[in-house]
């Protein structure tokens, strides 16, 4: 016969995974309040991303930080700031002027070169750390390691993002990687 407590406590130490595999991160971590942040990887290293919490300073960059999900989708001004900003950095230049891709792949979907691109999370993982392909990290701190106040804000790394879902089909959660 199983010991009752054994089989408590093995049920109660795999619930919390069970449970985010069938309901996804984003709504174990509404029942939780939302404070819980969730972890970046970088796409170079496959290592955790360390980003300052202070520089998660707005509401939606909180509340991106606690789930993954750009607040930002579907706001006309953000999309007119994020347009601003990613012209401003240059994204324009590899990418071409409406994300559709130029020397590099678009990032409108729904094909992408790097399928977490498909998400929000991980295409912000993509522009903040940059890539092994050839882009460079845009998020503060990344951009000139010699100058930490450099680069976007995950504010407006958001508000790029939002832009770019804008364009085309944003793939939000149904994106083909291009490989």
């Amino acid at each position: 016969m199983q010991d009752p407590v054994k089989s408590a406590i093995f049920f109660t130490s795999i619930f919390p995974t069970i449970l985010a595999s069938v309901l996804g991160f984003s709504a174990i971590n509404a029942m939780a309040g939302g404070n819980q942040k969730i972890t970046f990887e970088d796409t170079k290293t496959g290592q955790p991303l360390k980003i300052s919490s202070e520089l998660f300073n707005t509401e939606q960059a909180k509340k991106f930080a606690s789930t993954g999900q750009n607040p930002y989708i579907g706001n006309k001004n953000a999309i007119a700031e994020g347009k601003k900003l990613y012209h401003l950095y240059s994204c324009n230049q590899c990418h071409g002027s409406n994300a559709q891709g130029q020397t590099a792949y678009g990032i409108t979907g729904p094909k992408y070169n790097h399928a977490k691109s498909a998400n929000d999370k991980g295409m912000f993982e993509i522009i903040w750390a940059g890539t092994n392909a050839g882009m460079s990290g845009k998020g503060k701190g990344m951009m000139d390691p010699n100058d930490p106040k450099a680069g976007l804000s995950p504010d407006e790394a958001l508000k790029v993002i939002a832009w770019i879902r804008s364009q085309g089909d944003s793939g939000q959660g149904g994106g083909t990687p291009r490989y």
